[in-house]
């Protein structure tokens, strides 16, 4: 709602999409999105075979550049910029990018090529103040000076009104205060930085004001260099409820309008906690008997359940920003002081500071807990928030332990056993989903590293699952039960290291292994089980599933699972497939 006015004022001027119009992730376009072709589909935003919540290239010639993670549209625009100078094509390129994003080093680090390289670019920062979670930092400071000190525009305004009406020399005045005013405006206004950084500094302006945005945009859309033009917004803008309550309304969510071609989610209401809760929950439990224990997040408060915490220990937890390498290294930091951070981080927020897990975090062998929120089906976020990636990517990270509880009682076992590891990192996966059991008055229990659980006994084959899928592979053991396939169900609830001692009996005890895991397949944990399996003589039949090695589309947890065969119905279906057909080969 607070980019209403600037979307069509970008459109009205610019030539989209011969010039490029480029947004610092999606929930900012969806004005763009209904001015762009999609109005009457719009409904379906969000929802499985509809609108993608973020942009998408394969949606619309008008999507430049897909994001969804913030801070990138700079980075991005400058290379759109350079490409057409390349080309030998005359396009005009605009970057929209919120001041939370600008909490992010990579929009530095593309203010400070882009003033390098010189092309014609245009950077229009929509500073409302707020991004997902209330911002932070320097930076944040540094901009809303303006609000604190209205200063420049108070004195700009009386002093031009009053030189209006000098009965001489009034051209001249004017004149002259168009001189000073550039530096009147550097001493109050913060503009210096993205001048001294090789910016042309344009604003601030009212971004609800339309007229002023469509004659400011049009005086500058021609200046051959770079340009950042500052613009206020309200976040909810015209809308009472979003105006109140921004977090609540930074993205919109699904109306339940059904598509003709799909069918409606099937999600049930959780009935306890979902795995954020719980994790908010525990992390307070414990900061209440250890005062070495702090919560470092990148501008995920809300989302990874952290809001109890920062009320209850302030000095305790932190926001970095939309910084996630810088958290991931701030937390290495502490760890080598004896303090405990717990990094609550998305799975795939995690991936923009890999590097740092590795070489600041495991090389020095730190003990630093992170817990991963929305690993494996994020659900209507689609393919830039499902957690696919982190079992692959952290399953060969040197003396890394990986893990995840398949439900809520499990993840304090695996919380408190975290907090007993001292020499190396920890990490703790789980969905966006309910926690299935969780007792707030329950007891922590200290895992051994590396153990699994037995679930249900069988016969004929194993299935080993991961996470909450276990209750899922339950519900099917008992269907094949009736159907004469006797399954024992493993709770695996490390995923590295793996139960070996578990592991080294399965090849006399069954012919077939399914590992089912909400990960990709490639590099996963079936990956895991199968090469220790052959390494060690195993001569059955072994199925891998989970996520295939092509990107998920955006839909609702039950649908994606379904699409997947991941469900109850799919693994049946599967597994019945595979004892038969494996017998038949046998034979």
């Amino acid at each position: 709602m607070g980019v209403i006015e600037l979307t069509i004022a970008l459109h009205y001027i610019y030539d989209t999409p011969e010039d490029k119009l480029l947004w610092d992730v999606g929930h900012q376009a969806y004005a763009h999105k209904l001015l762009t072709g999609r109005f009457n589909e719009f409904p379906t935003i969000r929802q499985f075979g509809g609108l993608s919540g973020f942009l998408k290239r394969t949606e619309s010639e008008y999507d430049v550049f897909g994001a969804g993670h913030a801070s990138t549209s700079i980075s991005a625009a400058l290379g759109v910029a350079q490409a057409l100078h390349q080309n030998k094509k005359d396009h005009r390129v605009v970057a929209v990018i919120g001041d939370g994003a600008m909490t992010g080093g990579l929009a530095y680090e593309g203010i400070n090529n882009a003033g390098h390289i010189g092309r014609q670019l245009t950077v229009i920062l929509n500073d409302n103040e707020m991004s997902i979670s209330p911002n932070v930092g320097a930076i944040s400071k540094y901009l809303t000076r303006l609000i604190s000190n209205p200063t420049y525009n108070h004195i700009r305004n009386e002093v031009w009104n009053l030189t209006g009406k000098l009965p001489l020399a009034k051209s001249r005045t004017r004149t002259f205060l168009k001189k000073i005013d550039e530096s009147i405006k550097n001493v109050i206004v913060p503009g210096i930085l993205f001048q001294e950084l090789g910016f042309r500094y344009f604003g601030p302006i009212d971004g609800h004001d339309l007229d002023e945005l469509i004659k400011t945009l049009k005086n500058i859309k021609d200046i051959p260099n770079p340009v950042l033009l500052h613009i206020l917004t309200k976040k909810g803008k015209g809308m009472q409820v979003a105006e109140k309550d921004p977090v609540k309304y930074h993205g919109v969510k699904p109306n339940g309008k059904k598509l003709d071609k799909v069918e409606p989610s099937s999600d049930p209401k959780p009935s306890v906690l979902p795995f954020q809760g719980v994790f908010g929950s525990l992390v307070c439990e414990i900061a209440y008997n250890r005062d070495d224990i702090v919560c470092i997040t990148a501008a995920m408060r809300e989302g990874t359940g952290l809001v109890p915490f920062a009320k209850q220990f302030p000095d305790r937890y932190y926001d970095v920003g939309i910084a996630e390498g810088h958290g991931v290294t701030f937390s290495a930091g502490m760890a080598t002081e004896g303090v405990r951070p717990i990094v609550a981080i998305y799975s795939t927020f995690l991936q923009r500071a890999y590097d740092h897990l590795v070489h600041d975090v495991a090389v020095q062998h730190l003990p630093v807990i992170f817990c991963m929120d929305r690993a494996g089906i994020a659900g209507e976020d689609g393919p830039t928030h499902h957690g696919a990636l982190d079992i692959a990517y952290l399953r060969c990270v040197q003396g890394m332990i990986l893990s995840a509880p398949k439900d809520g009682n499990e993840f304090r076992h695996l919380l408190y056993t975290a907090l007993n590891v001292t020499d190396r990192p920890f990490g703790i996966r789980y969905p966006k989903a309910s926690s299935v059991e969780f007792d707030k008055s329950g007891q922590a229990e200290l895992l051994p590293i590396g153990s699994w659980n037995i679930m249900n006994q069988g016969e004929d084959a194993v299935i080993l699952a991961v996470g909450p899928l276990v209750f899922t592979a339950r519900e099917v053991a008992l269907e094949l039960a009736r159907d004469g396939i006797s399954c024992e169900v493993v709770n695996c609830r490390f995923i590295k290291p793996m139960d070996e001692q578990y592991l080294s009996s399965i090849p006399d005890r069954f012919d077939y292994v399914i590992t089912v895991e909400e990960g990709v397949i490639t590099g996963g944990f079936g990956d895991g089980v199968a090469a220790w399996l052959l390494e060690n003589g195993y001569k059955g039949i072994i199925k891998r599933l989970g996520l295939p090695d092509s990107f998920v589309e955006h839909g609702s947890r039950a649908q994606i699972m379904d699409l997947l065969g991941l469900d109850k119905k799919g693994l049946i279906h599967t597994i019945k497939e595979l004892i038969p057909v494996s017998e038949i080969l046998k034979v």
